[in-house]
Protein backbone atom coordinates (compact mmCIF):
# COMPACT_ATOMS: atom_id res chain seq x y z
CA UNK A 1 0.00 0.00 0.00
CA UNK A 2 3.11 2.44 0.08
CA UNK A 3 2.73 2.69 -3.82
CA UNK A 4 1.11 5.79 -4.91
CA UNK A 5 0.07 4.04 -7.96
CA UNK A 6 -1.47 0.78 -6.66
CA UNK A 7 -5.23 0.91 -6.56
CA UNK A 8 -6.78 -0.68 -3.38
CA UNK A 9 -10.44 -2.21 -3.67
CA UNK A 10 -12.91 -1.10 -1.24
CA UNK A 11 -16.25 -2.42 -0.77
CA UNK A 12 -18.74 -0.34 1.21
CA UNK A 13 -22.27 -0.72 2.13
CA UNK A 14 -24.91 1.25 3.19
CA UNK A 15 -27.56 0.54 5.27
CA UNK A 16 -30.56 1.28 7.55
CA UNK A 17 -34.17 1.47 7.43
CA UNK A 18 -36.12 2.24 4.65
CA UNK A 19 -36.33 5.94 3.29
CA UNK A 20 -33.79 7.40 5.48
CA UNK A 21 -31.94 8.40 1.96
CA UNK A 22 -28.95 6.13 1.58
CA UNK A 23 -29.89 6.39 -2.33
CA UNK A 24 -29.89 9.93 -2.46
CA UNK A 25 -26.40 9.46 -0.52
CA UNK A 26 -25.27 7.00 -2.79
CA UNK A 27 -25.87 9.24 -5.73
CA UNK A 28 -24.77 12.36 -4.42
CA UNK A 29 -21.67 11.14 -4.24
CA UNK A 30 -20.89 9.29 -7.30
CA UNK A 31 -22.85 11.48 -9.52
CA UNK A 32 -23.30 14.92 -7.39
CA UNK A 33 -26.98 15.11 -8.07
CA UNK A 34 -30.51 13.00 -6.80
CA UNK A 35 -32.10 10.53 -8.77
CA UNK A 36 -34.84 12.22 -10.59
CA UNK A 37 -37.64 10.06 -9.87
CA UNK A 38 -36.70 8.28 -6.56
CA UNK A 39 -38.09 4.49 -5.74
CA UNK A 40 -37.34 2.61 -2.87
CA UNK A 41 -34.32 -0.01 -3.69
CA UNK A 42 -35.30 -3.62 -4.21
CA UNK A 43 -32.55 -5.88 -2.96
CA UNK A 44 -29.19 -4.26 -3.66
CA UNK A 45 -27.74 -1.77 -5.99
CA UNK A 46 -24.20 -0.74 -5.85
CA UNK A 47 -22.17 2.02 -8.04
CA UNK A 48 -18.40 2.17 -8.38
CA UNK A 49 -15.90 5.42 -7.97
CA UNK A 50 -12.14 5.89 -7.91
CA UNK A 51 -10.83 8.37 -5.14
CA UNK A 52 -7.22 9.41 -4.44
CA UNK A 53 -6.68 9.68 -0.92
CA UNK A 54 -4.44 12.17 0.99
CA UNK A 55 -1.07 10.70 0.49
CA UNK A 56 -2.25 9.75 -3.38
CA UNK A 57 -2.81 6.38 -3.17
CA UNK A 58 -5.74 5.34 -5.00
CA UNK A 59 -8.80 3.41 -4.06
CA UNK A 60 -11.21 2.40 -6.23
CA UNK A 61 -14.51 2.12 -3.92
CA UNK A 62 -17.64 -0.44 -4.64
CA UNK A 63 -20.43 1.07 -2.86
CA UNK A 64 -23.48 -1.03 -2.12
CA UNK A 65 -26.98 0.62 -1.71
CA UNK A 66 -29.32 -2.37 0.15
CA UNK A 67 -32.90 -2.23 1.16
CA UNK A 68 -34.40 -1.36 4.10
CA UNK A 69 -37.14 -3.08 3.89
CA UNK A 70 -37.27 -6.52 6.16
CA UNK A 71 -38.66 -8.27 3.54
CA UNK A 72 -35.61 -8.12 1.94
CA UNK A 73 -33.64 -8.69 5.04
CA UNK A 74 -31.74 -12.02 3.86
CA UNK A 75 -30.95 -10.71 0.65
CA UNK A 76 -29.56 -7.37 1.41
CA UNK A 77 -27.35 -9.36 4.83
CA UNK A 78 -25.99 -11.59 2.20
CA UNK A 79 -24.20 -8.69 0.50
CA UNK A 80 -22.10 -7.47 3.64
CA UNK A 81 -19.74 -10.37 3.36
CA UNK A 82 -16.31 -8.71 2.47
CA UNK A 83 -17.58 -5.43 3.49
CA UNK A 84 -14.66 -3.26 4.83
CA UNK A 85 -16.76 -0.12 5.46
CA UNK A 86 -20.31 0.82 5.79
CA UNK A 87 -22.65 3.89 6.59
CA UNK A 88 -25.09 3.07 9.06
CA UNK A 89 -27.71 5.84 7.75
CA UNK A 90 -30.66 7.00 9.82
CA UNK A 91 -33.26 10.47 9.40
CA UNK A 92 -32.84 12.77 11.91
CA UNK A 93 -36.32 13.24 11.68
CA UNK A 94 -37.26 9.92 12.57
CA UNK A 95 -36.66 8.43 15.69
CA UNK A 96 -37.55 4.96 14.95
CA UNK A 97 -35.19 5.09 12.02
CA UNK A 98 -32.50 5.72 14.90
CA UNK A 99 -34.33 3.04 16.98
CA UNK A 100 -33.08 0.28 14.68
CA UNK A 101 -29.34 1.65 14.30
CA UNK A 102 -28.69 -1.13 17.36
CA UNK A 103 -30.17 -3.87 14.79
CA UNK A 104 -28.47 -2.79 11.72
CA UNK A 105 -24.71 -2.43 13.42
CA UNK A 106 -25.16 -6.08 14.77
CA UNK A 107 -25.74 -7.35 11.15
CA UNK A 108 -23.06 -5.83 10.22
CA UNK A 109 -20.73 -7.62 13.02
CA UNK A 110 -22.15 -10.84 11.96
CA UNK A 111 -22.08 -10.63 8.73
CA UNK A 112 -18.93 -7.76 7.67
CA UNK A 113 -15.73 -8.22 7.45
CA UNK A 114 -14.48 -8.36 11.53
CA UNK A 115 -12.83 -5.06 11.33
CA UNK A 116 -15.34 -2.81 9.47
CA UNK A 117 -15.29 0.48 9.51
CA UNK A 118 -18.52 2.40 10.56
CA UNK A 119 -19.79 5.97 9.99
CA UNK A 120 -23.23 6.33 11.65
CA UNK A 121 -24.88 8.56 9.53
CA UNK A 122 -27.30 10.69 10.59
CA UNK A 123 -29.55 11.79 7.37
CA UNK A 124 -31.91 14.98 6.14
CA UNK A 125 -30.43 17.84 8.08
CA UNK A 126 -31.33 20.30 5.14
CA UNK A 127 -35.07 19.22 6.87
CA UNK A 128 -33.81 20.63 10.49
CA UNK A 129 -31.65 23.63 9.38
CA UNK A 130 -35.24 24.34 7.77
CA UNK A 131 -37.33 23.72 11.01
CA UNK A 132 -35.39 22.84 14.13
CA UNK A 133 -38.87 21.39 15.22
CA UNK A 134 -38.43 18.64 12.89
CA UNK A 135 -35.71 16.91 14.80
CA UNK A 136 -36.47 14.09 16.59
CA UNK A 137 -32.91 12.73 17.44
CA UNK A 138 -30.52 14.86 19.02
CA UNK A 139 -27.13 14.91 17.42
CA UNK A 140 -25.50 14.61 21.28
CA UNK A 141 -27.42 11.78 21.47
CA UNK A 142 -26.16 9.90 18.28
CA UNK A 143 -22.97 11.06 18.94
CA UNK A 144 -22.12 9.19 22.15
CA UNK A 145 -23.93 6.13 20.58
CA UNK A 146 -21.40 6.31 18.06
CA UNK A 147 -18.64 6.61 20.34
CA UNK A 148 -19.81 4.01 22.42
CA UNK A 149 -19.60 1.38 19.63
CA UNK A 150 -16.20 2.67 18.18
CA UNK A 151 -18.08 4.17 15.44
CA UNK A 152 -17.65 7.17 13.56
CA UNK A 153 -20.14 10.17 13.15
CA UNK A 154 -21.59 12.62 11.19
CA UNK A 155 -25.15 14.61 10.04
CA UNK A 156 -25.66 14.86 6.21
CA UNK A 157 -28.12 15.88 4.00
CA UNK A 158 -28.16 14.61 0.05
CA UNK A 159 -30.23 17.31 -0.75
CA UNK A 160 -27.94 20.01 -0.16
CA UNK A 161 -24.82 17.71 -0.09
CA UNK A 162 -23.87 19.50 2.76
CA UNK A 163 -21.21 16.58 4.54
CA UNK A 164 -21.17 13.88 1.92
CA UNK A 165 -18.55 13.84 0.02
CA UNK A 166 -16.64 14.51 3.63
CA UNK A 167 -18.34 11.15 5.11
CA UNK A 168 -17.43 9.02 2.34
CA UNK A 169 -13.53 9.89 1.83
CA UNK A 170 -13.07 9.72 5.45
CA UNK A 171 -14.87 6.62 5.63
CA UNK A 172 -12.36 5.49 2.99
CA UNK A 173 -9.62 7.00 4.42
CA UNK A 174 -10.14 5.38 7.62
CA UNK A 175 -10.41 1.80 6.28
CA UNK A 176 -6.85 2.48 4.19
CA UNK A 177 -5.02 3.39 7.59
CA UNK A 178 -6.56 0.69 9.66
CA UNK A 179 -5.45 -1.70 6.62
CA UNK A 180 -1.88 0.05 6.45
CA UNK A 181 -1.34 -0.16 10.04
CA UNK A 182 -2.21 -3.83 10.35
CA UNK A 183 0.36 -4.25 7.46
CA UNK A 184 3.37 -2.42 8.93
CA UNK A 185 2.44 -3.45 12.96
CA UNK A 186 1.03 -7.47 11.93
CA UNK A 187 -1.58 -7.06 14.43
CA UNK A 188 -4.81 -5.87 14.58
CA UNK A 189 -5.29 -2.28 16.47
CA UNK A 190 -8.03 -1.16 14.29
CA UNK A 191 -11.52 -0.24 14.97
CA UNK A 192 -13.88 -3.34 16.06
CA UNK A 193 -17.30 -3.07 16.75
CA UNK A 194 -17.69 -6.28 18.68
CA UNK A 195 -14.81 -5.65 21.23
CA UNK A 196 -14.71 -2.83 23.93
CA UNK A 197 -11.30 -3.22 25.05
CA UNK A 198 -9.90 -1.76 21.36
CA UNK A 199 -10.15 1.55 19.78
CA UNK A 200 -8.36 3.19 16.97
CA UNK A 201 -4.53 3.58 18.01
CA UNK A 202 -5.80 3.36 21.52
CA UNK A 203 -7.82 6.63 20.85
CA UNK A 204 -11.36 6.90 20.87
CA UNK A 205 -12.99 7.42 16.84
CA UNK A 206 -12.70 11.23 16.11
CA UNK A 207 -16.43 12.75 15.91
CA UNK A 208 -16.32 15.04 13.20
Amino acid sequence: MDNPDTIESYKIVLVGDASVGKTNLLKRYVKNQLPQNPAPTIGVEFATKQVVLKDGVKIKTQIWDTAGQERYRSITSAHYRRAVGALLVYDITKEKSYSSVTKWMEDLKYQADPDIVIFLVGNKLDLVEKNESARKVSKEEARNFALENKMFFEETSAVTAQNVNEVFEKLLQEIYNHKNQKNHNGQDNGIKIDDGNKHNNGQQPCQC
